[in-house]
Formats: C-alpha cells, sequence, structure tokens
C-alpha cells in the first residue's frame, strides 16, 4: 500500500505571513482546491469549545476554510453535535450560545452554523456500517450527512477514554447523535435518576415502544426488556433526569468510533486537518483546560484521517514533556505521551481498526510545507 500524504507546517511566522496565511497555504498545498466545492454542501465539523475551556479552535482558522471554499462557490456551513452529558452543548440552542460565546458565528466565521443533531439531538440519519462489528447502523447528525463534503478540523490533545482525541475522535464520536453516542459510550440502556425526575413524562411521549412507565411516586422507570435503546428520552427529559451509563470499555468505545467515522466518510469526498497546539491532557467537552502536556508542535491536513492522526501522535511522541504539567506529574511507564497521561487507554486500537475498515493507513510521508 502507497504512503498516505500528510502536509504539516510549524507555528512559526514573520512579517510577512501570519498562521492564517500559512494555514491556507498548507491546505492549498494538501491538495483541498482538488475537490469539486461548486454549488456542493460542506459540512466543516468543528468543536465549538465548552464554555470555560479555552484551548478550542479560534473561529479565526475556521474562516479560512470557510472563505476558501467559498471562493470556490461552495454552499459551506460549521456544524456538531449534541454532547451526551449535562454541559453547555446539550442541546441545540445551549450548542448555539455556547458556540456565539467563544466567538463562532457567521460574521466571525463568515458562513452559518448548524447543530447537526437538532435542538434535541434526536435529528439523526441512520448510516449503515460496512464491515462493522460492533454497529451495524450508525446513528449520524441529520445535517452531517446532508452535506455532499466533509471537512474536519481537529484540536489534537489527550483524552481519558481514547488516548488522544484527533481527526478520528472528532469525525466518529463528535457526528454521533446523542443516541449515537450512547451507543458509542456503552453497551446498556438509558436509566432514570428519581431525585432529578419531575413526572412531566415527555420522555414517555417520545418512547415508541412503550417501555416508560411512572409508579406511585409519579418518577419514570425504564423497561430495558422494552428499551432499544434510541436514546430519544435523553434528549426530550429537560431535567437531565434520563441518563446514559458508560460501562462501555475503552478498546470497544475505539473501535465503535472507527466505525462511526467510517459511516460519516465513506461514500463522499473528505479532507482533514488537525491543530497540535494546547496538546490538553483531557477532552476539550471539559468546562476547563488543564496545563499544556507538551510544546505546541504545528498544523497538519490530509485527506487520511488515519495517517493524520498518526502523524500528530509521532509528533507529539517526540516533544519534551512541559514541567509541572499532569504528564510530568505521572509515572512514565513507555515512550508514549499519552498511554502514560491514560494508561487505561490504547489509542493504537482506533487506529487499526480504521486501517481493517479500510478508512486509511498508519503509512505516511510527512511533508513540510
Amino acid at each position: 500500500m502507497n504512503k498516505s500524504k500528510v502536509y504539516y507546517t510549524n507555528l512559526r511566522t514573520d512579517f510577512k505571513s501570519n498562521l492564517l496565511d500559512k494555514l491556507q497555504m498548507l491546505v492549498k498545498k494538501a491538495g483541498i482546491n482538488d475537490i469539486n466545492f461548486e454549488n456542493k454542501y460542506t459540512a466543516i465539523k468543528i468543536h465549538f469549545g465548552e464554555p470555560g475551556n479555552l484551548a478550542y479552535l479560534r473561529p479565526n482558522f475556521s474562516k479560512v476554510i470557510v472563505d476558501l471554499i467559498k471562493s470556490k462557490n461552495g454552499k459551506v456551513f460549521l456544524t456538531d453535535c449534541n454532547t451526551l452529558y449535562v454541559g453547555g452543548r446539550k442541546n441545540g440552542l445551549e450548542h448555539l450560545d455556547s458556540a456565539y460565546t467563544n466567538g463562532y458565528n457567521p460574521f466571525t466565521t463568515g458562513c452559518h452554523i448548524i447543530i447537526a443533531d437538532g435542538i434535541k439531538g434526536t435529528d439523526e440519519a441512520l448510516v449503515p456500517v460496512e464491515g462493522g462489528e460492533y454497529v451495524k447502523e450508525a446513528k449520524i447528525g441529520q445535517a452531517i450527512m446532508d452535506a455532499d463534503i466533509f471537512i474536519s478540523m481537529n484540536h489534537f490533545k489527550g483524552h481519558e477514554s481514547t488516548g488522544f482525541g484527533g481527526a478520528l475522535k472528532n469525525i466518529g464520536m463528535g457526528c454521533g447523535s446523542r443516541a449515537g453516542k450512547m451507543e458509542m459510550h456503552s453497551s446498556g440502556k438509558p436509566f432514570v435518576k428519581e431525585n432529578k425526575c419531575v413526572g412531566c413524562r415527555a420522555c414517555a411521549k417520545n418512547c415508541a415502544h412503550d417501555a416508560i412507565t411512572f409508579g406511585e411516586s409519579k418518577k419514570a422507570s425504564i423497561d430495558h426488556n422494552n428499551c432499544v435503546g434510541c436514546g430519544r428520552c435523553i434528549g426530550s427529559c429537560n431535567y437531565d433526569a434520563v441518563n446514559s451509563p458508560t460501562d462501555e470499555s475503552n478498546d470497544i468505545l475505539n473501535k465503535k468510533i472507527a466505525e462511526y467515522s467510517k459511516a460519516v466518510l465513506q461514500g463522499r469526498p473528505h479532507f482533514h486537518i488537525s491543530f497540535v497546539i494546547d496538546v490538553s491532557p483531557n477532552c476539550d467537552c471539559h468546562r476547563e483546560n488543564d496545563l499544556a502536556i507538551i510544546p505546541d508542535v504545528g498544523i497538519f491536513a490530509s485527506f487520511d484521517p488515519v495517517a493524520l492522526d498518526m502523524a500528530c501522535v509521532d509528533a507529539c511522541n517526540k516533544q519534551s514533556v512541559i514541567h509541572g504539567s499532569y504528564l510530568d506529574e505521572q509515572k512514565h511507564h513507555c515512550h508514549d505521551h499519552f498511554i502514560n497521561t491514560h494508561p487505561e487507554t490504547n489509542w493504537e486500537v482506533c487506529i487499526d481498526h480504521s486501517v481493517k475498515l479500510g478508512i486509511g493507513s498508519k503509512e505516511y510521508e510527512l511533508i513540510e510545507v
């Protein structure tokens, strides 16, 4: 198999060019102009940042890509799906509030923002997964599947469940609807926290399988014999009383992320950009970002998200550990920064499963721009 090409630029600038200029030059060298954007809907998948977390990508970066696509007469929008957990992005309205708070709006980015799985996280497309071992039909945010072209912009960082979060994590987990995220995180079905339930019965009205009943306490309970795990009760509850268990092993979670990525990417053009900056130890879904564990590295781009993730993790592992960081405080068992940060994870599982599914290659040629 031929090596995939991954393009890279460092973060050095001068009086003639800034980082936005370098980003534009990078993606052009990487071949983004080979995509026919003419009158095509293009989804740019990005994490708008959990309020309080300051490691998210600045909207200035996305505008570079938006302007380039619009110059090719493309119809472009920025998008993400709602979160499964309770936070600032758990429904479409609060998600937009969070995006605006963090600077993402049509004036700063040059395009509209669409929350792909709707107000309650229930607008989804059921997408068959070719070769899926754990997922036969992925539940993907509808707006993402409505797009003709898919582009991911990723903040590369550590992750407590997957080792690191890069292109595949942004695509697979990020594009799942709330029910899709539940499927990836859990081998079980949702449950009710009775202390939060107010007995409004909104969950029951949205259950097509009569799995939700109410006893003398007027609190909801879910019959797992009837429940199919669609997750619509989670989206319909305004009181965060319906929750999903997070009982799936990290290895299976990584494989499900790969299978969801396959569902998102198959059958259409796609392109990927990763920013290895502010490499915090944990996911951007936290309302805080800890001190970076390594120095900033640069920006990477490729048509192959597997090779892109490999190039980024290899570049990170060549960096020294920042003194006083979370990683610096851990016992170092190997020469892998992300396994040392989260020893209970193995990021290679997602990479290897993605290769098996035909998403991309671990072998890459790194081309500096």
